[in-house]
């Protein structure tokens, strides 16, 4: 039977926003990213991490520095016990590469998870720091949750209605794991 997953953006929503960060060393997570994720998984969502990288299609980076501060930041998750069920990156950027289906707001990277995990993309949230990480969810008929974190404040004003806005991972944990109160979806 698919399960629900919290379907979350890396830079600005999980660690600090770094623009184009390609060195481990700079991983650095966000306040309250650790509970929320233990919590998250604790009732019982699927963990994945979806993330645009157009600094490899820009040549600000390689695909193996991605691969570099992916497996950082798993380390430092797994050292708290928060083990992530995949992790889907898009290294294009239309401009440099040209169009494709996997750089959000497309669904590629969803939908590959959805056919990877077995996962209910309707029942499923969308956490992210930009418009167009919430988006996916609005497609895909699940929920979407902006953060502040990143540069999430500054898209705050550009919401879409009837996606939640909220500080941080943590408190998106919070209304993942309560249920969205209809009185205060797209506040």
């Amino acid at each position: 039977m698919s399960r629900p997953a919290v379907f979350l953006d890396r830079d600005g929503t999980i660690i600090a926003e770094k623009v184009y960060l390609s060195d481990p060393d700079g991983v650095e997570l966000i306040p309250g990213t650790i509970e929320a994720l233990q919590r998250l998984r604790a009732a019982g969502f699927l963990l994945v991490i979806v993330t645009n990288q157009a600094g490899i299609a820009r040549g600000r980076y390689t695909t193996e520095d991605y691969h570099a501060v992916a497996a950082r930041l798993e380390e430092i998750l797994a050292r708290h016990g928060v083990v992530v069920d995949a992790t889907y990156f898009c290294p294009h950027h239309p401009e440099w590469t040209g169009p494709c289906d996997c750089r959000k707001p497309e669904t590629g990277m969803y939908r590959q998870a959805a056919d990877a995990l077995d996962i209910d993309v309707a029942r499923s949230f969308y956490v992210g720091d930009k418009i167009t990480d919430v988006e996916p969810g609005m497609t895909l008929g699940g929920r979407g949750i902006l953060v502040r974190t990143g540069y999430g404040a500054e898209w705050e004003a550009k919401v879409p209605e009837g996606v939640r806005v909220v500080d941080d991972l943590r408190e998106a944990s919070g209304v993942i794991i309560d249920g969205m109160e209809p009185s205060r979806v797209g506040s």
